[in-house]
């Protein structure tokens, strides 16, 4: 039975949100004459009872508490705080005191910061992004508009929240992640990764890969240990993972040092296969393959002291029409001015309801780490939306010989005539896929990137033979900078 006194009450206050919700935004006789740009000047912000708070399942006793799940972080809380006054271990205050730091403002991170800000319950947010706004955003991207086109996409993103949701203080930073030190990072509660793309080819590659790869050793390194060797949860900043391409998205759950890192998975983006030069030139099969002649080869040869634009509607005009030519020459069909964009500047076909399922997901997960109120994704999700809406969700074990969430030393045989660059071009190809790696042994420094005068004295180690610089079974030490601080244990025996 429901008690009549409540259900009246419940039923007054539905009515009295209902005419909140629809007076708040309606004008009156005066404003009658006014036009729509000057109403949604005036127009009010929505109050908590309009907009809805998290705070409703923050303070309700749950039987999936955090506790509960395959992968529990803590137990969740949901007294309440006393509107924030005093020190609270409620699921509401713990969200309500976090900074979270959000990487990314692009598709996925307008995304991100959108449901960060209709949740109710949090307030401080720093956004990182190097990137501008670019014209072809603007259509999945809604923080941004025409006036906007040339700018900061964290600045414009944070301005934008700020000013539509006053509750907020979302803090921009345009630059990349890696000019900030270990002490900027200690001060989150937990990180959103929000780069748009999975590993898919091309500047989307490095921009994703190296730095997220950056990232997870930043915060891998972060964590601290006890006299037993635990980590200690305090020093534990959580890292959830969002990427998207087309109908197809995932996200991911990190505790490091804990579950797997996003190192341990580097092995399940296979690089894209670069198409030999000699199809590009001689026998083109696709229309991607024209596109690439008079990129690659055309170009060139037209305009060599030009470098070619792929934001010069001119440019990409005489790209598109060359292709067009040697398609037609093949029998090739389906060279479009929109195919010509994408393959010059690799453009990843970029779906907002993607975009907008993969960020709420990523959300939800943070909420849930923040304030124990259910239990966490363990730890890999997939979405595949190409055909129907189906996800898959499984746990991404932990890699033995992972180099950042790890402790191992790695094994290499090697002929003792192999020489250093060849190890070196071996380490960046291999399954350590390292950008620009220096390597020292117990005794000296063999090669060394930076800085110049260290990098000049060394080159010459690089064609000399591993038996003249190095014993056999010999430990070497490999940085990166894709590793942070963190550096990569190698023995090497001779065969």
């Amino acid at each position: 039975r429901v008690d009549p006194i409540l259900m009246t009450a419940s039923t007054s206050s539905v009515k009295r949100d209902a005419s909140e919700m629809m007076t708040s935004n309606l004008p009156n006789d005066n404003d009658a004459i006014i036009a729509p740009s000057s109403l949604n000047r005036r127009r009010r912000p929505l109050s908590r009872r309009q907009r809805g708070s998290l705070s409703t399942l923050l303070t309700r006793k749950s039987p999936f508490g955090n506790e509960t799940g395959s992968l529990p972080i803590g137990e969740f809380d949901s007294s309440v705080d006393n509107n924030g006054t005093g020190e609270s271990t409620s699921g509401s205050s713990l969200v309500r005191n976090a900074k979270i730091l959000v990487v990314g403002a692009g598709g996925l991170g307008c995304e991100i910061l959108k449901n960060l800000a209709m949740s109710g319950v949090v307030r401080d947010v720093v956004v990182m992004d190097l990137d501008t706004i670019d014209v072809t955003n603007l259509n999945r991207q809604f923080l941004f508009r025409s006036t906007d086109v040339g700018h900061s996409k964290a600045e414009c993103a944070s301005k934008f929240i700020n000013t539509r949701c006053p509750w907020m203080n979302v803090v921009p930073y345009h630059g990349k992640i890696q000019d900030k030190d270990a002490e900027f990072y200690r001060q989150f509660k937990v990180v959103i990764s929000g780069l748009d793309n999975v590993e898919a080819g091309g500047e989307s590659v490095v921009f994703k890969s190296v730095f997220l790869r950056w990232l997870n050793g930043m915060i891998n390194n972060l964590v601290e240990f006890d006299s037993d060797g635990d980590p200690i949860p305090e020093t534990i900043i959580p890292l959830v993972d969002g990427g998207t391409e087309g109908f197809s998205g995932q996200s991911r759950l990190i505790l490091p040092r804990i579950t797997s890192c996003f190192e341990c998975s580097l092995d399940a983006f296979t690089p894209s296969a670069a198409v030999p030069l000699c199809t590009i030139a001689e026998t083109p099969r696709i229309p991607e393959h024209c596109i690439a002649h008079a990129m690659v080869l055309q170009w060139p040869k037209e305009f060599p002291n030009k470098k070619l634009d792929g934001d010069s509607p001119a440019d990409m005009k005489w790209v598109h029409e060359r292709a067009v030519e040697r398609a037609d020459r093949f029998g090739i069909p389906g060279v479009t001015y929109m195919l010509t964009l994408g393959v010059v500047k690799n453009i990843i076909p970029a779906v907002a309801s993607t975009n907008a399922i993969v960020s709420a997901v990523c959300v939800n997960e943070a909420m849930k780490v923040l304030s124990f109120c259910s239990q966490s994704l363990n730890t890999y999700m997939m979405y595949m939306g190409s055909e129907g809406i189906y996800s898959h969700t499984f746990v991404y074990e932990q890699k033995e010989t992972c180099p950042v969430c790890t402790i191992h030393t790695h094994q290499l045989s090697l002929p003792s005539t192999t020489t250093l660059n060849t190890l070196l071009q071996q380490l960046c190809d291999g399954e350590f896929r390292l950008k620009v790696p220096s390597i020292t042994s117990s005794s000296k420094t063999l090669y060394m990137r930076s800085p110049a005068v260290l990098e000049k004295a060394t080159r010459g180690n690089l064609d000399k033979p591993l038996k003249e610089l190095m014993m056999s079974g010999e430990e070497l030490v490999v940085t990166d900078p894709v590793f942070h601080e963190t550096s990569l244990s190698l023995v090497v025996t001779f065969a």
